[in-house]
């Protein structure tokens, strides 16, 4: 029969329990990545600003009033209720006796319970929408691959890292049939990023792979796909506030041939073996601004050596606790010390290295995706 667990042990196992076996460093970590989180949803509807003429406490109580307002705002209007009677009875001095009766009612006690009773139902609320966000993470994981496939003639990784729990970021690569033969002979290689962030960018996303992977079935030039798709994105973008932009591209192993179009995406860059940068920018307008809107595509011949990077504008402007930006530079950098490496190496320190930079106590501020391709067969 095994001993019953000391206090000290029982002591231990709640507070393990609760903290999730983390270091009081990561709990202080962890809150004020939190607080800062929370700070920046309700500063949003402040205006900081100081009227000219108001002293500055008078301006003080008004910022609290309308951080006030900004946080009952977030709460159905029964809570509202809840919260502002909870208030008022914390608030409340003392306890008060009913006529002649033993019975005390305290204020504070109740006001304390309507407040543990509103927590309760935010997290119940906060779990449930936890849940739906965790299923909507795998119906959209499936929705891109896993590893990349075998290309003849390249090595290919990518790698992607959502700002919160689902991202506005797509990517791909996958065969294409060509209109003289139905076998694959060409690979199509997508990366795009929808604007904005979270739920609404998640689901533009799925749209935009189901319509890119109908519309790249059709017998069509890369030019006719990206028109075609921008067509589509139009007629979701909300006058143009959900536009995607994105970096199209068909590889064709007999050739090495790699035929792009940019549209208004951040300029991929193809490092040669010589180790020169070359930037491809031939393209267009981002998808979903103009209905009317003309690309224009280019190729470039892919030598044995040669390395392409392609990623989204959230790692680039991936900020450190300084405000200062990871930049292109870095992205660069990584490429041109990376010769040997294979892509999946390379696009690991990549990502090692945005970590070091931006720090642990930050959070992305963007969905950061990339893909790393190495060429391996000489022309």
């Amino acid at each position: 029969m095994s001993a019953r667990p000391t206090f000290t042990q029982r002591v231990k196992q709640f507070w393990r329990r609760v903290t999730d076996g983390l270091e009081l460093n990561q709990l202080w970590s962890q809150f004020r990545t939190d607080a800062r989180a929370s700070y920046h949803l309700y500063s949003r509807d402040v205006d900081f600003s100081r009227p000219q003429g108001v002293r500055r406490g008078r301006h003080f109580w008004r910022l609290v009033r309308q951080f006030f307002w900004a946080i009952l705002e977030q709460l159905s209007p029964a809570r509202r209720v809840i919260l502002l009677i909870a208030l008022v009875l914390l608030i409340f001095p003392g306890t008060v006796k009913w006529d002649h009766s033993t019975v005390d009612f305290d204020f504070q006690f109740y006001g304390a319970l309507l407040l543990l009773l509103l927590l309760i139902l935010e997290v119940a609320d906060r779990v449930v929408m936890k849940r739906d966000l965790q299923i909507a993470r795998e119906i959209q994981l499936w929705l891109v691959p896993n590893a990349p496939p075998n290309v003849p003639g390249v090595e290919i990784a990518f790698a992607t890292r959502p700002a919160n729990t689902v991202a506005g970021d797509y990517y791909d690569v996958f065969p294409r049939s060509s209109p003289e033969n139905a076998s694959p002979q060409n690979f199509l290689l997508a990366i795009a990023d929808v604007a904005g962030k979270s739920i609404p960018a998640a689901l533009l996303m799925a749209s935009f792979q189901a319509s890119l992977k109908t519309l790249s079935t059709t017998p069509c030039s890369l030019l006719q796909l990206v028109d075609g798709m921008n067509r589509y994105v139009c007629t979701n973008s909300q006058g143009g506030r959900r536009f995607i932009t994105a970096f199209l591209a068909e590889f064709s192993p007999a050739t090495q041939t790699l035929n792009y179009i940019n549209a208004g995406h951040n300029a991929p860059l193809l490092r040669r073996g010589s180790g020169s940068i070359e930037r491809l920018e031939c393209g267009g307008l981002p998808l979903g601004v103009q209905e009317i809107a003309v690309y224009q595509s280019a190729t470039v011949t892919l030598q044995c050596g040669d390395w392409l990077a392609v990623f989204t504008d959230g790692l680039v402007e991936a900020a450190n606790a300084r405000n200062e930006e990871y930049g292109e530079d870095r992205v660069i950098a990584v490429l041109q010390a990376g010769d040997s490496e294979t892509p999946t190496t390379l696009i690991s320190r990549l990502m090692v290295n945005l970590d070091l930079f931006v720090g642990n106590n930050l959070p992305l501020a963007d969905d950061v995706t990339c893909m790393s391709i190495k060429a391996v067969v000489d022309t």
